[in-house]
């Protein structure tokens, strides 16, 4: 009985196949990537920044 219940659950497996498309993926990605980096120190605070090397 087990053999038999066995057998009829492997006949209904369900099949799952994967096939390759036939043409190859092309990805076009146009990136421009910028930044820019302003640091604008006050002159009282560059002098502090001089003599007190301890804060940073």
């Amino acid at each position: 009985m087990l053999l038999a219940t066995t057998i009829l659950l492997t006949g209904c497996t369900p099949r799952i196949e994967i096939a390759a498309s036939k043409e190859p993926i092309t990805i076009n990605m146009n990136v421009k990537i910028e930044h820019e980096i302003h640091i604008k120190v006050d002159k009282d605070v560059e002098d502090l920044l001089k003599s007190r090397s301890d804060l940073f």
